[in-house]
């Protein structure tokens, strides 16, 4: 498929070069010139804006921040793209951003998916993503092609928003295990206990998890080099919290991980991984 790619950052460039591997002709775009050359240099077209990666476009991709991002750059995807387009949106939004994107793309024949993705910088590399899409079924049931090359977990999850609704309860996980990760490490040091001979036990039993296969050893050196920023994840735990007040529900727990999300936003980690929880639970206890 022709494919226009909007957003070329640390989740949207390598997710862009996957689509080149399996094939697809991409045509890319993103606010910083030498992202969109780095596309250009695996195979891909530099775009000079976002009406230039729509035009001509059989799928066009965002991969953009936060809503106001989407915002700004949906309508100009739904009034230049040819009837018929297939959009997909792939950031983190708000899910009534997502609904009303579908609403307007749908007016003008342009069909839209909500596509967030779970899986960090690895799983866009490795094209291993979780993928959970909200919308009308036949749009996924077209859109599957594209989206099997970027993730092996790809499942559509409801109507437009739902998949919004999903990445929501997912970052509310992430951060919840990130934080009681970094508390068993600072237990188990206070303690005088190799935390890696411990975290090596529980990664292999019951309280067992992706981030513990993935982060145990670098949180213990304290790398907390940006597989996601926690900057993002404090603007994803936001979304979390509104979709619980939205959805009528109370989400104690959920509240208590944004709070030290903000707390490492306000000391100055904001651009760290998100795993530098670790270094507020730490703060704590000093």
């Amino acid at each position: 498929m022709n494919i226009g790619f909007i957003g070329l950052g640390i989740m949207g460039g390598p997710m862009a070069a996957n689509l080149l591997k399996a094939g697809h002709t991409v045509r890319g775009y993103d606010v910083s010139p030498d992202r969109a050359g780095r596309l250009a240099a695996l195979g891909g077209t530099a775009a000079t804006g976002v009406v230039d990666a729509t035009g001509g476009a059989d799928v066009v991709i965002t991969m953009l921040p936060d809503s106001p991002q989407v915002e700004e750059v949906a309508p100009l995807v739904i009034e230049y793209g040819r009837p018929g387009l297939l959009y997909l949106d792939m950031s983190t939004i708000r899910p009534e951003t997502s609904r009303r994107v579908a609403r307007e793309a749908a007016a003008a024949g342009v069909r839209a998916l909500d596509a967030p993705v779970s899986g960090g910088e690895r799983g866009a590399a490795d094209a291993t993503l979780s993928i959970m899409v909200g919308g009308d079924q036949e749009a996924f049931e077209a859109a599957r092609p594209v989206l099997a090359a970027l993730g092996t977990t790809v499942v559509h999850v409801g109507p437009a928003g739902a998949g919004q609704t999903v990445k929501a309860a997912n970052q509310l996980v992430v951060g919840g295990i990130y934080g009681l990760v970094a508390e068993a490490i600072v237990l188990l040091e206070a303690s005088g206990v190799d935390p890696a001979a411990g975290l090596d036990v529980l990664a292999g039993g019951l309280a067992g998890s992706r981030i513990l296969e993935l982060k145990r050893h670098s949180m213990i050196k304290r790398e907390f080099t940006p597989g996601f920023r926690l900057d993002l994840h404090h603007k994803d735990m936001g979304i979390a919290l509104a979709a619980a007040r939205e959805a009528g529900v109370a989400l104690p727990l959920t509240g208590q991980v944004a709070q030290l999300v903000a707390a490492a936003r306000a000391q100055g980690h904001g651009s760290l991984d998100h795993s530098a929880l670790l270094k507020v639970v730490e703060r704590l206890n000093t």
